[in-house]
């Protein structure tokens, strides 16, 4: 400590080095001052273009920063009579660093940050300009568009009521201006898009947080979150649960014990098979025969569930079947006290390797709420978290991210190792006049108003301004309270209307003028020692008046602002009263920072009384009782820099703690951001993969490879009994069943390979694409809700694994990626799965034409082929048929298809003649139906 004292005070401190670095090119901007000058308007934008042009040559954005940055100094100074400072160019050369930059208030910032915003909106990616609300958005686009479009950029600005075409005019801007909230749901929205066109940003480019210790600190622990109303299917259920004893498990061979081989059966001996439904007891699954889904659509069509004159495979009713499976599943496959307990009204899973319970984790995909329907407990509907994301990651998704505040040197650390931000202080354009007294401590909270209203009284009565810094609504309620019964006129902010925000806080300059507030109303605006002119001057000449009328009302405005300005700065300039200390020193310094802009004169003072939270929570009683025993009196104030000190210490510590909460939230936030780059960046990529088909048969390639791999190493002694659940295996994931002697890795995927192919020629290549795209889409989306709502129960229950002497957060990452894993095996395997076992059904002409081509062409299998191509382009052409579903509703395309859930066979609606497996083949091939054309159907 103290050889840190001894270099300090040899070489400076770190701020003072990095502020000397600064200087050079400081010196370098001033050196090109002369040259912008003496340029002509007109060769302001045609200069934009110079630069654009010498960075598509490989210059960099610090090879014209010397130029770039005396241009738009230059450009401020023209269109709004202001000439940036030095210190003011020595900020935006931190900003362009991507640094933060502390600057006093009232030194211009918003005027500061421009030369770094335009030199980095020459990179053509886009420069976000990020405030804490709509207003300061709208008023600094405002402000600066004249600028920046003497220059030749465009400005936009994002605002909450904007739709998504005035969004994304806005986004292509060369800089854009809006708040922190907006750009994060803008964030979550487009990847909820399923056209990749209707997203509205377009990347991450440079970004400036204005007043970033307010956004980046205090609102780290609350993230964005987009939820909706979950579906109401909580009592589907509960009915299927009542049901789902009348469905009955299909009848085994008594000899062999298996169910009945439908490999090779007939269609008709397939529906006299007893039973509703078989069991696989070793992967827990539940498939239904024909007869099974005619029951469920029986018992359905008897309890109304569904509307007549429809079938439960309809796409509308479908989900009847999952239900009904769920219900067989929880009922057969999973067992209470085995799989599972009910605790405490609540199903909790058993870890069937340690037999301990998963504190947290439900079953996915709606098994879990049959359980509870089983088990007669209440399934309670809830908001769904749709896309969540906290502001620390979102804003670490930037290159390069850059800030500016009044006040971040106590928060120096946490910018540093969350955002890999430094800090640099800039010196103030004239020295600080201000006066900061220190703090008067009183032994109640009642002595304490009632000194601050004394205090107010006697500033109030010779004209100097006063601004009151409260913690809360009720406190700035309760004062303006005690100050009506004075007789005190004055004005009360309580931040709900960021608009009249700006106004009361520009007249709190006013002589005699008194302004009770929160301590973080005002930010952003401007505090003027006697008022404002340009404010009073709208109001004296009136919403409707002229550009003359306003200039003569300014002029009378501005030589009483003048008077004014005198007098309240004999009287001391702008008191800040703050009437307790916050928990963070940081407020504090906000609340101060009011006062003494550019050198002028002020004052401030904080209030304390033992009874505030800050000194209760860390001084507690036992403090209270100590000041009385060493003679501390009612009323009377102790004041000693000891005492500042002391009250600085506790609000470090608590500062500390508050990092530590944030730090570790955003370690369990880093688990899902990770999780959600690969699942948004997943999503971009399917959105605009022209060829979806290349991917499912690249996902059935390893699946194949897995399960043949499995076959071979089985060890099973019965090849007989293997072969059969390998094939099996196959139906129930592709749909399709190949013959005993076909059973090989190569003729499977020659299988698939050509039944891509067919689907491709009867639907078209785009609209099968588009129809895998959609499955892709709807599974990843519905598959990523579950998996929000399955880490924040597993973050809830780490928790109580500390007392096994287990890491919480490492448990976390490990059962996290775990389930992620999970589930990309499932959104793989369920679209590839659904993507085989859909099938093309043509409409009546369209069948008619194609079974007439293929009687003709009955010679030859290949000219069959190419006449079923050429059939399936007239009927695309025709639009003779269609995608069922929701696709069907997206595109005419050339056939029908319908999904088919694992392991069932459901029926597909027929508009042609029913040909039998063991009829003659129509393609006149002599074969029977199932060994031609049938083979793969």
């Amino acid at each position: 400590m103290v050889i840190d004292k001894i270099l300090t005070a040899i070489f400076g401190s770190q701020n003072d080095r990095d502020v000397k670095k600064l200087r050079p090119l400081l010196a370098a901007v001033n050196e090109k001052e002369s040259w912008a000058k003496s340029l002509a308007a007109e060769e302001f934008p045609k200069q934009t273009a110079v630069f654009k042009e010498r960075l598509a040559k490989g210059e960099t954005l610090d090879d014209i920063l010397p130029e770039a940055f005396a241009l738009a100094r230059e450009a401020a100074f023209r269109v709004l009579g202001e000439r940036a400072y030095d210190v003011q160019i020595m900020g935006s050369l931190v900003l362009h660093s991507g640094r933060i930059t502390e600057m006093k208030t009232g030194e211009g910032k918003t005027l500061m940050c421009v030369p770094a915003v335009y030199l980095n909106s020459l990179s053509g990616k886009g420069v976000h300009v990020v405030t804490v609300n709509d207003y300061l958005a709208e008023r600094d686009a405002d402000w600066m568009r004249p600028v920046y479009a003497y220059l030749g950029q465009t400005v936009g600005s994002i605002l909450s009521n904007m739709d998504n075409e005035a969004r994304k005019a806005a986004y292509n801007c060369d800089i854009t201006y809006g708040t922190n909230n907006e750009l994060g749901f803008d964030y979550l929205r487009d990847n909820m898009q399923i056209d990749l066109a209707r997203k509205v940003q377009r990347g991450f480019n440079f970004c400036v947080v204005d007043e970033i210790d307010s956004i980046l600190i205090d609102e780290a622990r609350t993230p964005l979150i987009i939820s909706g109303q979950g579906e109401d299917d909580t009592y589907k259920y509960h009915e299927v649960d009542k049901y789902v004893d009348q469905l009955t498990e299909v009848e085994k061979d008594p000899k062999t014990g298996d169910y009945p081989d439908e490999v090779d059966m007939d269609p008709e001996a397939r529906k006299n098979i007893k039973g509703d439904y078989k069991i696989d007891e070793k992967s827990k699954r539940v498939s239904f025969t024909d007869a099974g889904i005619n029951k469920i659509d029986e018992i359905l069509h008897k309890h109304n569930l569904i509307p007549a004159g429809t079938a439960v495979v309809d796409e509308e009713n479908f989900e009847f079947v999952h239900y009904f499976t769920q219900a067989v599943r929880a009922h057969k496959l999973y067992k209470a006290d085995v799989d599972y307990l009910v605790r405490d009204g609540q199903v909790q899973i058993v870890d069937e390797f340690t037999g301990r319970v998963l504190e947290g984790r439900r079953y996915g995909d709606g098994l879990h709420q049959a359980i509870e329907a089983k088990e007669h407990l209440r399934i309670a509907q809830r908001n769904r978290t749709l896309a969540t994301i906290t502001f620390q990651n979102f804003f670490r998704m930037y290159n390069k991210l850059s800030g500016m505040t009044g006040t971040a040197a106590t928060e120096a650390v946490e910018f540093n190792k969350i955002y890999n931000l430094d800090v640099v202080a800039i010196p103030t354009n004239r020295p600080v006049a201000r006066i900061d007294e220190n703090d008067e401590v009183y032994l109640n909270e009642e002595d304490k108003w009632e000194a601050i209203c004394k205090e107010i009284k006697e500033a109030h009565a010779k004209g100097q301004p006063v601004l009151v810094g409260t913690v809360s609504v009720e406190k700035s309620e309760h004062l303006s309270a005690l100050l009506t019964k004075k007789g005190i006129r004055h004005e009360v902010l309580n931040a709900k209307n960021h608009a009249r925000e700006a106004m009361i806080i520009a007249e709190a300059g006013a002589k005699g003028a008194v302004t009770i507030a929160t301590n973080m109303a005002g930010r952003g605006t401007d505090i003027k020692l006697g008022g404002n002119p340009e404010f009073r001057a709208r109001k004296r000449a009136g919403t409707n008046a002229t550009e003359e009328q306003y200039e003569a009302a300014y002029k009378i405005e501005k030589e009483q602002w003048l008077k004014d300005n005198e007098e309240v700065k004999a009287c001391g300039g702008l008191y800040v009263i703050g009437s307790e200390r916050h928990e963070s020193r940081r407020i504090d310094n906000q609340l101060r920072g009011r006062s003494g802009r550019q050198g002028d004169p002020g004052r401030s003072k904080f209030f304390i009384s033992m009874d505030d939270d800050l000194m209760r929570l860390f001084g507690g009683e036992r403090m209270k009782v100590m000041m009385s025993r060493i003679g501390m009196q009612p009323g009377e104030p102790i004041d000693h820099p000891w005492l500042n000190k002391g009250i600085a210490k506790a609000q470090a510590k608590v500062e500390d703690r508050n990092f530590e909460i944030r730090k570790h939230l955003l370690d369990y936030d880093d688990v899902l951001n990770e999780q959600r780059t690969v699942i948004y960046n997943q999503r971009d990529q399917l959105l605009a993969d022209d060829n979806l088909a290349d991917r499912v048969l690249n996902n059935a390639k390893d699946a194949v490879e897995q399960m043949f791999y499995s076959y071979t190493h089985s060890g099973r002694k019965n090849q007989e009994a293997a072969a059969a659940a390998l094939n099996e295996e196959i139906r129930n994931t592709f749909g399709i069943q190949l013959p005993p002697e076909r059973l090989t890795e190569d003729a499977l995927l020659a299988a698939l390979q050509n039944d891509i192919t067919e689907k491709e020629t009867l639907a078209g290549k785009e609209n099968l694409n588009m129809f895998i795209r959609y499955q892709y889409v709807q599974i990843i989306d519905k598959k990523w809700l579950d998996q929000l709502e399955a880490l924040e129960s597993l973050r809830e229950a780490v928790s109580l694994r500390s007392y096994g002497s287990k890491n919480p957060l490492t448990e976390y990452k490990i059962d996290g990626f775990n389930m992620f894993d999970e589930m990309m095996d499932t959104i793989r395997s369920t679209v590839m799965s659904r993507v085989f076992k859909v099938r093309i059904q043509l409409s009546p002409q369209a069948a008619e034409q194609r079974r007439q081509a293929a009687m003709r062409s009955h010679s030859s299998m290949n000219a069959q082929h190419s006449e079923a191509a050429s059939v399936s382009q007239s009927v695309s052409r025709s639009a003779g048929a269609q995608l069922s579903g929701d696709a069907a509703r997206r595109q005419a395309a050339g056939g029908v298809m319908q999904r088919h859930t694992t392991g069932q066979s459901v029926t597909v609606r027929r508009t042609s003649p029913k040909i039998g497996r063991n009829d003659p083949c129509p393609c006149g091939s002599g074969k029977k139906y199932k060994m031609c054309c049938g083979r793969n159907a």
